[in-house]
């Protein structure tokens, strides 16, 4: 569906941007973002929402933002802007519609159906917060509802809230839902993308973060702010040493004429293989992004 295919599209920064602030969609295709969030969501004032959804479809339109994926957060079922937010976003088209509290099977077939109705291409694809209690427990399902459905987006600062726990450094009080999430994820075969860091001027626990979710195996972080963006994309891009690495053993797996295949000291199986050219694959696309 995404990362599992031979084309990999990178998405190691996602910044949202306010779509009520004008400024702020002309900063933006000038940000070297992956991907861009037009926000209608928690980012605009109840007033400002009506010119928000007509900012954020005439971005989407404008093909100013080059090669980056555009993605229209929409408010969230149930809101009084949902229906109008739907139909805007599946007139204009972008990469990916952005539902939040998303929780369940169930509402992912309603939101289907819902751009379906609106006359979403097809290239329009679903993406899901999961920022929610039973999201978490319900995360398999909601991965695997519908092929529309192609990515998790964490939302993190409504699952410490939910939690009544705390932000601190590690993330030990929403490490399980994070897991939970992923393992969904990477089972239905989905993009899954980390949740935002609050603290804009911390660029040292930034960091630490956006290493942490690199490990776990997130495919990019979700950013409030445009000096978030560089650090991201180093944190989730192959080093060069890794890139060097993977070549090295896949042509040692491809030219072994039998017996145990070792690269540098260590025992390569098919395994390692496929991980080094998903490594190559992130980095191939990469460079593409900068032709």
């Amino acid at each position: 569906m995404t990362d599992s295919s031979p084309v990999f599209r990178p998405r190691r920064s996602v910044l949202y941007m306010p779509s009520s602030n004008e400024r702020a969609l002309e900063k933006a295709k000038t940000i070297p973002a992956d991907a861009i969030i037009f926000d209608l969501e928690d980012a605009v004032t109840p007033d400002a929402k009506p010119a928000a959804r007509e900012a954020a479809a005439a971005a989407v339109q404008s093909g100013e933002y080059g090669r980056r994926e555009l993605i229209i957060r929409v408010n969230g079922i149930g809101t009084e802007w949902h229906d109008e937010d739907i139909k805007a976003a599946a007139a204009a088209g972008p990469d990916v519609v952005l539902v939040p509290k998303v929780n369940s099977a169930e509402e992912v077939h309603q939101l289907v159906a819902a751009l379906e109705a609106a006359g979403a291409p097809e290239k329009t694809k679903l993406w899901a917060m999961v920022e929610t209690p039973i999201a978490m427990l319900n995360a398999l399902s909601i991965a695997q509802a519908h092929e529309r459905l192609t990515g998790f987006v964490m939302g993190t600062n409504d699952l410490v809230k939910e939690l009544y726990a705390e932000h601190v450094p590690g993330r030990q009080p929403v490490i399980t839902g994070l897991g939970l999430a992923l393992l969904a994820a990477r089972a239905a075969g989905i993009v899954i993308i980390d949740g935002v860091y609050n603290d804009v001027k911390d660029a040292e626990g930034f960091q630490a973060e956006v290493e942490q979710g690199r490990q776990m195996g997130f495919d990019g972080k979700t950013l409030i702010h445009p000096g978030q963006v560089e650090p991201a994309n180093e944190g989730f891009a192959p080093s060069a040493q890794a890139v060097e690495d993977a070549r090295g053993l896949i042509e040692a797996f491809e030219s072994a004429t039998g017996g145990v295949v070792t690269y540098h000291g260590r025992m390569v199986e098919n395994l390692h293989v496929e991980s080094a050219k998903r490594t190559l694959a992130i980095a191939e696309a990469i460079e593409a992004l900068q032709d």
